[in-house]
């Protein structure tokens, strides 16, 4: 047989005007935009289909060709417990270490205190050939005296400095952004910069030792465009310090780097990533200067993770790993999936490294550079933010540079508009967190971390610069404080949790689906449910009440049964003592008579969730955690 097998010859060629006509068949007509296309947080559209893009470049890995570093986060205060994680994760799958000082806004209550002192880092560092490894410093006040003592002790280990990978951790409009102070004038804070830089080239190390971080944007609930302009304007405020206190332009392009979060939204993700890399490319054009390719250090986002339902971080960070490895990141760390609970143990460090080895040694992610180039729909989105990211930037530069953008608190209030956005989204649960928001346990396991208690962060004050503080904030955060409240409650009480009488009317089929709901939807704020069989008569329905010993109580069931029984129900429940009265769904023909007969407020899809647990805790009189 010599003839190609054409499969596609037996179908009809297909085309966007022949698939639109078939969509708006089935819409029958229901609004396209308002039905199938969504929107990132920065309003950029994202179109249920998308054609080829035959004219796309591909955005690969500075390290394109080989596999992404596996870093692992070392942080347990105690140096020699920290340096057996350390020899424990390199022996087990890890390429790289990030050591993490307790003075940095990552170290999350613990990390390595006095990182500068030489016993520290040698007892810290025992045992690790570090030209073998990557290794990288998480930024902090303490980055340039670490970074001396850091390279003192590469001197005395007689490992020449050339054969190091040394990330240094330098970046000080991170720890401003983070803590609102720099010690010293920006002038001065440059001219220590390029110093340090320098001390550290002529010394042998080649790695970029400056870091562009934009983990700060995303934990105060930036958006990905906001969080890539911040990388380019924090890369360009550095190559003009370091220009103006001396250093050749060339020079200082190769002293920086780049850190990204990437949380569990593949494709915002996926786009990040090769945008960054095409717009460092146009900053160096616009320079005058020789493309070089970014380097990218990839984490998993701080601010997805969820104390609650732990396990679920592990799909998330499963996620950021593949998001990064096809994205094109040149290494990555994955927070443990226990973090946000205390100090991980073994098990969720072991499960932290393992993800990112399955993706490397089973799925081979690496062995394709940009896959995702040409994909319609990841090339506009890519195109989009690039175009956002540099309307921003360029926003950054009318307020004066980076600097002046943070001093005038510019910057903060654009980020604070999307954060705020982001805020209602979660409330309203329009973006869920699975485990948390949707599908809580009530009962559920202790999470797998170390019997440390967390230290908290030490507030830093004064300063040549002073600029308002980015918040740091997990988006599960709010969710999380009624649930420790209504525990709080149930140990106060003797272990009986808070609960709501579901007055359910009429047979299962009828009320099952909302009464379903609602117990998910007061699960959500830490609040169990007394669910009695369902009712037909109203007496029926007081009387079941009474005997609860419930103070509130929610009516579930379908329209129909709310014409018919809704009004009595709700007047007996009130009669029997029920402070409160809920009732599942949005009848909205009858909503005025079954306010008057006695119902307090509804519950349904699209309402503020967090501000309708808040009033349901202070009726149930729960206090804060």
């Amino acid at each position: 047989m010599t003839d190609d097998l054409k499969l596609a010859d037996g179908f009809e060629a297909r085309n966007e005007e022949a698939w639109r006509a078939a969509i708006e068949k089935v819409l029958k007509g229901a609004d396209f935009t308002e039905r199938l296309v969504s929107y990132t947080a920065d309003g950029i559209a994202l179109q249920p289909l998308y054609m080829q893009d035959k004219k796309a470049t591909i955005a690969a890995a500075a390290q394109a060709g080989a596999p992404w570093g596996v870093v692992q986060r070392v942080d347990h205060p105690d140096v020699a417990a920290a340096n057996d994680q350390a020899l424990d994760d390199l022996q087990n799958g890890a390429s790289g270490l990030t050591l993490v000082p307790a003075s940095s806004f990552t170290a999350r209550g613990f990390g390595i205190t006095d990182l500068s002192r030489a016993d520290h880092l040698a007892g810290l560092l025992d045992g690790i050939a570090l030209d073998m490894i990557a290794l990288r410093i998480e930024p902090s006040i303490e980055a340039p005296g670490i970074a001396t003592a850091l390279a003192a002790y590469v001197k005395s280990a007689n490992t020449p400095p050339s054969q190091t990978k040394i990330t240094f951790g330098l970046a000080p409009i991170a720890h401003l952004m983070t803590t609102g102070v720099l010690p010293e004038t920006t002038a001065d804070t440059m001219v220590e910069l390029r110093t340090t830089v320098t001390e550290l080239k002529a010394n042998g190390f080649s790695a970029p030792s400056i870091v562009c971080d934009a983990r700060p944007v995303s934990e105060a609930g930036g958006s990905e465009a906001q969080e890539l302009a911040v990388l380019i304007a924090s890369a360009v405020a550095y190559l003009r310090g370091l220009e103006a206190s001396g250093m050749a332009l060339d020079q200082a392009v190769d002293t920086i780097s780049f850190c990204v979060p990437i949380d569990a939204g593949q494709f915002e993700g996926l786009a990040k990533l090769r945008a960054l890399r095409k717009l460092w490319a146009s900053v160096q054009q616009a320079a005058g200067l020789d493309l070089k390719p970014a380097e990218i250090h990839a984490e998993a986002a701080w601010r997805m993770l969820t104390k609650r339902d732990a396990a679920v971080n592990m799909l998330r960070s499963t996620m950021a790993v593949f998001t990064a490895g096809v994205g094109g990141a040149d290494s990555m760390s994955v927070l443990p999936h226990t973090l946000a609970q205390g100090l991980p143990d073994g098990f969720a460090r072991r499960v932290a490294r393992n993800t990112q080895n399955i993706l490397i040694e089973e799925s081979n992610l690496w062995r394709v550079a940009d896959p995702a180039a040409g994909a319609g729909g990841v090339e506009a989105l890519t195109d989009e933010l690039c175009q956002a990211a540099w309307r921003l930037f360029q926003e950054i530069e009318r307020d004066g540079g980076l600097f002046e953008s943070l001093a005038s608190g510019a910057l903060q209030d654009r980020i604070a508009t999307v954060a705020e956005n982001r805020r209602r989204r979660l409330s309203s649960r329009r973006d869920p967190i699975t485990g948390t928001s949707e599908f809580p346990q009530l009962d559920e396991p202790a999470g797998s971390i170390l019997d440390i208690e967390p230290q908290p962060r030490v507030s830093i004050t004064g300063g040549a610069v002073v600029v308002p503080a980015l918040p740091s904030t997990r988006v599960a955060e709010p969710f999380e404080a009624l649930r420790h409240a209504a525990d709080a409650k149930t140990r106060a009480d003797g272990g009986k949790r808070p609960a709501v009488f579901l007055a359910n009317l009429g047979p299962l089929a009828e009320h099952t689906a909302r009464a379903t709901w609602t117990r998910n939807l007061l699960a959500v704020g830490g609040i169990d449910v007394l669910v009695p069989e369902g009712f037909t008569q109203s007496a029926e329905v007081g009387k079941a009440f009474a005997a609860s010993g419930a103070t509130a109580a929610c009516i579930c069931s379908n329209d129909e049964n709310y014409a018919a029984l809704g009004e009595a129900a709700a007047m007996a429940l009130k009669g029997a003592g029920a402070e409160t009265v809920y009732l599942a769904g949005k009848p909205v023909d009858q909503a005025d008579l079954l306010r008057a007969a006695g119902v307090d407020s509804f519950l349904h899809v699209g309402i503020d969730v967090l501000e309708a647990l808040r009033d349901l805790h202070t009726r149930l009189d729960i206090g804060a955690a």
